[in-house]
Order: structure tokens, then C-alpha cells, then sequence
């Protein structure tokens, strides 16, 4: 085998890695979704482990489940974590049997995630517990077991308040498997497929498959991998024999050669399978299957990440876990969504803010060509509240960082594992020994991948050669600093992996353009000039910086989607706790983000599609219903890839302007970007005078004409308009449909500002899902069948039942005209 070996005198000039790796879940034929008919209680419940506990009025439900999603927002929970009950006690109980024939296997329950402090009984007797709520886990249930009878599995979660500085969600809100497996079997996780050569020509497979055995007798079994490409078709194949003594493991080594390999890369996210079969005298006693892809990443100081041998800047951003309305309990098509409305924007990386991801992320990572910075932790040793991960660190952060780096190291999609996020052990004197242990445990557990971690204590992290530790240094919101630590590290591999982090609310602009939040408001102008929390600078500085140093990988913008919690710039930190307060409510989510809660894109959407996008593009704001401001000089914004714009007022043109040449305008109040404006290279503007009508802007590439957009001033509003993502989704209980709703006048122009309350009925083969509008300060509920619009749009969720056939939506509103649309399941 040919692996990169980790050397202090190479590994921060040049960091080379082969790799192959499984894409989607591991999964084994024999797993069993755990889903359906569970039983849920909320609050404490003495002897609720018990197996003849009587949970008869207990709410029945559907895995995954995220109870704090169910409300009811309330100031008196953290408004930090979204003023939702986020804390508590909640009992989760299942009534299941297994058949007598399975009599003699090996009986095991796996969790992705549960949130938080999860404990498990089986017929009431203990059987373990994961206190971290983002990593998967799974327990042997066999000892327990009780074939042919009835078995009842109950689960106790605990999240403390104050455990996180954002909203985590509650419950067990990712999926959960049974599994039957004979006594020879391949484990959890336990395939590791890599490629010490890869070329166009060929590439050699590195296949470590584990076989365990937990029968009473020694045993032998032949394993056979068959390596199948996007049609199914078996490419390449090997076989081992192998015994294996009772109570042992064995990990078996193959070298599969392809041919003319189809690489993995971001515009062709190739994927091939790895079927393992475990034979016992002919029969096939188990199957794993790893989806995988082939590609080879390369890590320089000087020439930054290349991919395939291709130099790829990282146009990235961090994201956390939760899907926005719908909460924490993850979803496959919800995933999917976040992740093609960020490629649309230019997106091509990822960084799990700041805990390991679902395995759906990565799955659809894998799919859609799109590189991960895989995350660890937020804390160690030291506290940034007071229940957090640090209470747990001594005992658990190397199974945890171990098992996250088992589970996730066969995605194609991930590049670096990441240790933490602004720990506060910067600051210390020997924080470098904590780094270099968990350096370690990556480097023991997967030689192909660098590590990283995000700092913020500059020049402190450095000075204490915490930041030396890791193998690509991560830098949160310093983007001066970048040139000087190049300077005095000129072998270190460098990256922001944490930027910008400004602040706005869709659809809202205010008159005049300020610098500071506009008093009485709870909104961020989305004129994008204004910078909200003390560390964050606008977009277009870390534009600059980054073409101005080429030695840098690239940046993750704070953040993709706007999150539950951490409402900045609202609110503040209250010390003598450790926690954090909100003097600012009913602002209850962040306002970071290019793209609201909802999904709907903010104007700053396209200010990152115009730096990290070719098609040709150009985005007009603001909205142009300014009733009463007629003749007065409105700011108005165009963002463009292509070489200039002109700006049209009913057909009158005032001007041309050219990208890179003409400057936004600074007005003279403002001394410099840290009071909100940036004399942006990449914004065009113009002062012109209202009048209603039409407000278009065209763009021109070399001379041609390539892109326009008009914006129309909107009449009273007459009509719903609802639009479908995807008309037709799976009968499977789980897929949905996102809906948009547009409030609009008469000739079909949406109503900018329009805020009445849209009314749903669903009838058919669907339910309600959630509902949501992207307004940083409603307190409504995501779980009611009515919305009012934010600034013209709100957003209905329906999801399909298990039935093929159809979903009815109708959606009203007082003095509008209803509108009524259909969604196929099937």
C-alpha cells in the first residue's frame, strides 16, 4: 500500500493524497429500518425503561423527530437557540419482535444521532449510553433479546440548557436501524477503501474489509468484493479466504485494479459500489454495500487544494445542521435542497459547522460534487457554555472523534477532518498538547486526509504553536492576517474558514443607506452595507484578500443558510453565567446568511453568484414600490459576472458602468468598511430618482448583450401564486415538496412588500410539513397550516404519505383570489 506518511519536515509545504471512498451510508442487507410506531412522552417519567411501563397515551410517531421544532417559541428559552424548548427530558419507547428463526444472530440497534444524553434500555435492563448528540452509535442488543416474544426498546434523551451556542433540536431526530446479522458478519463501519494510484488509465483499489466474529465457534468464510460502476455492471471483483477464531476480529487487505477509471470530481461526481459478500460453504451469510468515489486532493502552500490534479479555489460556506422550519430531524430531500440552492450560488465546499454532519449531508455531498471540511467539535477542555461538549471531553472526545472519522472516512466528498472550531484552548500555554493528540487520533484512523481547525486568536494560536499541530491551518475573520502569516510561516498551508459574517434580512432596505441598525427595527437592511457584529467585514473584502494571495485554498463564508438561534446582531452574552442572553427579542435566528430560512435567496445571494459563477448573470436591488418617495434619489444595486451594466427607468437609460472600474460610492459619513461600507470592485451603483414603473438592468460581455432583469413597481395585491419545487415526489412517508407562495397584483408582479396571511388546505395523499417565510423575528409556529408573508413570499412544506396518488394544495387569503395546485406521489 501506498500511503502519504506525515512528516513535520513536509507535511506543511506539500500535502498529496490518493483516495478512494464510499459514498452514501455503509448499509448491510440485513439492516431494518427502525422508524415507524414509535411511542413519545415529554418529561420526566419514573420507570418509563421499564418493560411493562404503561405508555398508553403516549403520542405515537415516526423517527426521525425533533420535538423542540414544536415549539412554542417563548423568550424564556435561550433566544441563542431560538427561543424553542430545546432542553428537557423526552421518552422514546418501541414495542418490536423478533421471529424465533433468528434465533443464534446478532441483534443490534444503530442510531445516527440523538439530541442529547442519550440512554438506552432493552425489557428494562441498561444498555448504554452516547452523551453527544451528533455522532452515530450502535448497541448490542442480543444478550436481551427475546426471540418470538414481545421486546420494547425505550430511550431517555436529556439536553441540557445551555449545552450550545446555536439551536440543536431535541430528540431523535436522525435515523435509526435494527440490524440482524449472523455471527460472522463485516461490523459498523467497517469498510475503508482507498487508492494508492490513480490515474486516467487505471486506478488500484485498496479495500480494508473487517469481519468480526461473535459466535462461540471458530469459523471460516470466504470474502468477496465486487466492484459494480453506475449501471450496475460488476467492473472488477477479488476474493479472500479467511478463519477467524470465536470473539475475534480480522481485517482483510484487497487490491482491485479498474480500468479507465471515471473520476469523482465537482462537475462529474462519478460514483461506483463496493458489494462485500461474507460467504459460509457457498452461501452468502452477509452483504455490505459502500458506495465510492475515485479522486485524488492535494493540499500546497504556495498552489493551494487541487482536485484531480486541477487547482480548485474553495468557494465554500459553513453550515449547521438544522433544515430551517422543518428543525433538526434530518431529511434526505431537505438536505438536498440546502445543498443545490448553494451549488446555484457558485457553492463547490462545505464546512460542518461545527459538529460532524448527518450522513445524509455527506451522501448528498457525494452526489452533487461538492468537497467537505468535516467538523468535529466546538469545545474541549474549556467552556463556552456551560453544559457543553467540554463536560464530556476527558471521557469521550476520542471514541467520538474516532467513530466520526470510521463513519465518514469513505466519502469521496470529504477532505479534511476538522478538530475544532475557536477553541478556547488558544489561548493557553499547553492547548498544543490537546491539539496534537486529536491531530493524532486523525492521522491514526486515516493517513489520506489532512487535519484542520478554525481559529480566531490571532496572533495568539500561533504563538503557542497550537496552530502548528494541524496539518492546514484554518483562519476565522482575520483576513489581513493572512499575508503577514504567510510571511512568518511561509510553509503553512493556509485557508478562511470562517468569513465575512454579514448580516441581512430578505427583502427589507432602509432609507438612508446606514452603517448602524436602524432604531425600532428588528430587521438588517439587505442593501448589504451594513455589517451588524463587531468581527464581521462585508463580502467583497475577503474577495479582494483572496485574489490578492494566491497561496490561499479559499474561504467558508458565515454562513450558507441562515440558522434557529444566535440572533446577531440582537442580543448579547451574559458572563456571570457562561450563557447567553437576548435583549433584542422576538428576534429568534440568525440573519448571517446569503439565503433566509426559508430558502428564498437575499440580494446577497447573487453578489457570491457573480464571484463564484460563469453563466451569465445580474441582479437588480431594491424592490421598486416606493409609494411617496416619487422624485426622491433611490440607491440602487446591480451585481454582475459580466464586464458592465446599464441601468433603465421606463425605457430611459442613466449609464453604463463598468465592473472593477467604477467603485460603489462612498457617502462622506463613512470613514471605512468597520462602519459598514466597503468601496466594493464588485457592486455597481447608481443614485436615481423614483418614479413607479420599471427598473432594469441589462448586462454586457465584450460589447454583447448576455443577461437582464426588470423589476416592475407592483399594483395592490390580487392573487396567490404558489410554485412547486418538484411536482411529483415519492410515495414513500418521507419525500417532500417545497411550495413557494408569491403574493401578487394583478399582472403577476410580486408584491414586494405584502404581508397578509396566506391560509392551507391539504387534502389527499400528503400532509402538512412545515410552513416558514424566512422573517427573522416571527414567532409563529412551523407547524400550523397558515403563514403570513414575509416581503411577498412564504413558504408551505407538504410531505407525501406512503400511498402513490395525489396532494391537493389550496392556499387563500381575505381579498386575495385563491389558487390551487396538485403534487403526484407515486
Amino acid at each position: 500500500m501506498k500511503y502519504f506518511l506525515f512528516s513535520k519536515s513536509l507535511c506543511f509545504l506539500v500535502l498529496n493524497f490518493t483516495l478512494i471512498c464510499s459514498a452514501q451510508k455503509n448499509s448491510s442487507v440485513n439492516d431494518i429500518n427502525f422508524n415507524k410506531d414509535w411511542l413519545f412522552s415529554k418529561g420526566s417519567q419514573p420507570s418509563a425503561e421499564k418493560k411493562d411501563f404503561d405508555d398508553s397515551n403516549w403520542r405515537k410517531l415516526d423517527l426521525p423527530h425533533d420535538w423542540a421544532i414544536e415549539g412554542p417559541f417563548d423568550e424564556k428559552y435561550n433566544a441563542r437557540t431560538g427561543g424553542l424548548p430545546v432542553h428537557g427530558i423526552g421518552w422514546y419507547r418501541k414495542n418490536f419482535t423478533i421471529a424465533p428463526k433468528y434465533a443464534g444472530k446478532k441483534i443490534a440497534i444503530e442510531f445516527d444521532g440523538a439530541m442529547n444524553n442519550a440512554k438506552v434500555w432493552l425489557n428494562g435492563v441498561y444498555i448504554g449510553e452516547r452523551p453527544f448528540g451528533y455522532i452515530g452509535f450502535e448497541f448490542d442488543l442480543t444478550p436481551h433479546i427475546k426471540f418470538g416474544e414481545e421486546n420494547v426498546i425505550a430511550v431517555q434523551l436529556s439536553p441540557e440548557d445551555l449545552a450550545s451556542r446555536w439551536y440543536s433540536g431535541a430528540g431523535i431526530y436522525r435515523n435509526v436501524r435494527l440490524k440482524i446479522n449472523n455471527p460472522l458478519h463485516i461490523p459498523q463501519w467497517g469498510t475503508f477503501i482507498t487508492t494508492p494510484e490513480v490515474s486516467r488509465e487505471r486506478a488500484i483499489l485498496n479495500i480494508q474489509t473487517t469481519i468480526k466474529n461473535s459466535g462461540d465457534s471458530a469459523g471460516k468464510v470466504t470474502l468477496q468484493t465486487n466492484i459494480l460502476d453506475n449501471n450496475g455492471s460488476t467492473v472488477a471483483s477479488s476474493t479472500s479466504e479467511l478463519s477467524l477464531k470465536s470473539g475475534t476480529e480480522k481485517t482483510d487487505t484487497q487490491e482491485i485494479e479498474i480500468i479507465k477509471p471515471r473520476l469523482w470530481d465537482l462537475d462529474s461526481p462519478n460514483l461506483y459500489k463496493a458489494v462485500s459478500q461474507v460467504k459460509k460453504d457457498g452461501d452468502i451469510i452477509d452483504e455490505y454495500t459502500s458506495s465510492f468515489g475515485i479522486r485524488t486532493i492535494s493540499f500546497n502552500s504556495n498552489d493551494g487544494f487541487k482536485l484531480n490534479g486541477k487547482r480548485i479555489p474553495l468557494n465554500g460556506v459553513c453550515m449547521h445542521h438544522d433544515l430551517g422550519p422543518l428543525g433538526a430531524a434530518v431529511n434526505y430531500r431537505a438536505t438536498e435542497r440546502q445543498m443545490q440552492i448553494m451549488k446555484d450560488m457558485g457553492v463547490n465546499a462545505l464546512r460542518t459547522s461545527h459538529n460532524p454532519p448527518s450522513p445524509e449531508m455527506l451522501e448528498v455531498c457525494d452526489k452533487l460534487g461538492i468537497v467537505v471540511i468535516d467538523e468535529a467539535f466546538d469545545e474541549w477542555k474549556e467552556a463556552k457554555v456551560i453544559n457543553g461538549y467540554n463536560k464530556y471531553f476527558d471521557e469521550w472526545h476520542e471514541k467520538d472523534l474516532r467513530d466520526m472519522i470510521k463513519r465518514d472516512r469513505n466519502h469521496p466528498s470529504v477532505i479534511m477532518w476538522s478538530i475544532g472550531n475557536e477553541i478556547l484552548e488558544q489561548s493557553k500555554k499547553d492547548g498544543w498538547k490537546i491539539a496534537k493528540m486529536l491531530n493524532d487520533i486523525c492521522h491514526d484512523e486515516d493517513n489520506t486526509r489532512p487535519t484542520t481547525a478554525g481559529f480566531n486568536y490571532y496572533p495568539a494560536a500561533f504563538k503557542n504553536k497550537l496552530a502548528h499541530q494541524v496539518d492546514v491551518v484554518g483562519m476565522n475573520y482575520k483576513p489581513y492576517n493572512y499575508a503577514e502569516v504567510k510571511q512568518m510561516y511561509p510553509d503553512m498551508i493556509i485557508y478562511g474558514s470562517e468569513t465575512s459574517s454579514q448580516t441581512s434580512s430578505r427583502g427589507v432596505y432602509h432609507l438612508p443607506i446606514q452603517a448602524d441598525l436602524k432604531e425600532g427595527s428588528k430587521h438588517v437592511s439587505s442593501y448589504d452595507v451594513v455589517v451588524g457584529p463587531p468581527w464581521a467585514y462585508p463580502p467583497e473584502v475577503e474577495f479582494d484578500v483572496q485574489n490578492e494571495n494566491p497561496f490561499l485554498l479559499g474561504e467558508f463564508m458565515w454562513t450558507g443558510f441562515d440558522y434557529l438561534g444566535e440572533p446577531t446582531p440582537f442580543g448579547g452574552r451574559d458572563n456571570s453565567t457562561n450563557g447567553y442572553w437576548n435583549d433584542d427579542w422576538p428576534s429568534r435566528s440568525s440573519y448571517f446568511a446569503p439565503v433566509d430560512l426559508a430558502g428564498f435567496p437575499k440580494d446577497r445571494f447573487y453578489l457570491y453568484q457573480s464571484q463564484w459563477t460563469n453563466e451569465p448573470m445580474v441582479h437588480v436591488l431594491p424592490h421598486w414600490n416606493w409609494k411617496g418617495k416619487e422624485g426622491q434619489n433611490i440607491p440602487v444595486f446591480a451585481y454582475t459576472n459580466a464586464d458592465e451594466v446599464e441601468l433603465f427607468i421606463n425605457g430611459k437609460s442613466y449609464g453604463r458602468k463598468i465592473k472593477g472600474i467604477n467603485k460603489t460610492e462612498i457617502p462622506a459619513e463613512f470613514k471605512g468598511f468597520e462602519k459598514g461600507m466597503y468601496p466594493s470592485r464588485h457592486r455597481l451603483s447608481w443614485d436615481v430618482p423614483y418614479q413607479s414603473g420599471a427598473l432594469k438592468v441589462i448586462a454586457y460581455k465584450d460589447g454583447n448583450k448576455v443577461a437582464e432583469k426588470e423589476i416592475k413597481t407592483a399594483s395592490k395585491p390580487t392573487g396567490i401564486h404558489m410554485i412547486a419545487d418538484r411536482n411529483n415526489i415519492a410515495a414513500d412517508g418521507k419525500d417532500l415538496s417545497f411550495i413557494t407562495v408569491r403574493i401578487e397584483d394583478e399582472h403577476g408582479n410580486l408584491h414586494p412588500i405584502a404581508d397578509n396571511l396566506v391560509k392551507f388546505q391539504i387534502e389527499g395523499d400528503g400532509v402538512l410539513a412545515a410552513v416558514g417565510n424566512g422573517d427573522q423575528t416571527s414567532m409563529a409556529s412551523f407547524q400550523i397550516p397558515e403563514r403570513k408573508a414575509f416581503n411577498g413570499l412564504c413558504l408551505l412544506i407538504v410531505k407525501s404519505t406512503e400511498k402513490s396518488g395525489r396532494i391537493k394544495v389550496t392556499a387563500s387569503s381575505p381579498g386575495l383570489d385563491p389558487e390551487t395546485i396538485t403534487v403526484r406521489t407515486e
